[in-house]
């Protein structure tokens, strides 16, 4: 049970409200809003800055789709955050991430279906996940492998947000939503 209770699909609350009209509005009029979100919307502010980073950063970033999802599966496992794990891994498939990398992604350093961008950035999120921080020599292998200012930038972001979300949904003990648990097993 949440630690917050989650708000209806149409609060009374006029921000709660307008934000998930906002939500709506880009993913579709028939879209169930997330659990996640039903408890975000109690704080509407802070659920609006977190919509405006959290978006750009999943669909706008310049790094590939692929990594960064692979690094949100690695973080979730890591952390133990089935209702993350759950969630992004329609979006992995979706970007590219095949079921074998799935199946290999907890044992990647033992795997021959990561290339050598995809190493680089997992071994980034485990970094990042465990704390306190990205090494140097972790960053310099991200630069070896071509990745620019902006894209380091994204990759540490995206790694150190994800940590955040992983965070909040165990404090706030967000469920998974029905449709999501045959995801759960293959954490």
């Amino acid at each position: 049970m949440p630690r917050v209770p989650l708000l209806p699909e149409h609060p009374e609350d006029p921000a709660a409200a307008a934000l998930f009209e906002r939500v709506r509005a880009a993913r579709g009029p028939d879209f169930h809003l997330p659990h996640l979100y039903r408890v975000l919307g109690s704080a509407p502010e802070l659920f609006r800055g977190w919509l405006d980073f959290a978006w750009p950063l999943r669909l706008n970033a310049k790094t590939p789709r692929l990594l960064r999802e692979l690094m949100i599966l690695r973080g979730a496992q890591l952390s133990g955050t089935a209702y993350e794990w759950a969630h992004h891994l329609p979006m992995a498939t979706e970007a590219g991430v095949s079921e074998a990398q799935i199946d290999a992604l907890a044992h990647w350093r033992d795997s021959d279906l990561f290339d050598a961008d995809a190493r680089a950035v997992l071994q980034l999120a485990e970094e990042v996940t465990r704390g306190p921080s990205a090494s140097a020599a972790t960053v310099a292998q991200l630069r070896a492998r071509g990745f620019d200012d902006a894209a380091v930038v994204e990759l540490v972001l995206t790694a150190s947000f994800y940590v955040c979300v992983s965070r909040f949904l165990q404090s706030m003990d967000v469920e998974l939503e029905p449709g999501y648990e045959a995801y759960r097993a293959r954490m």
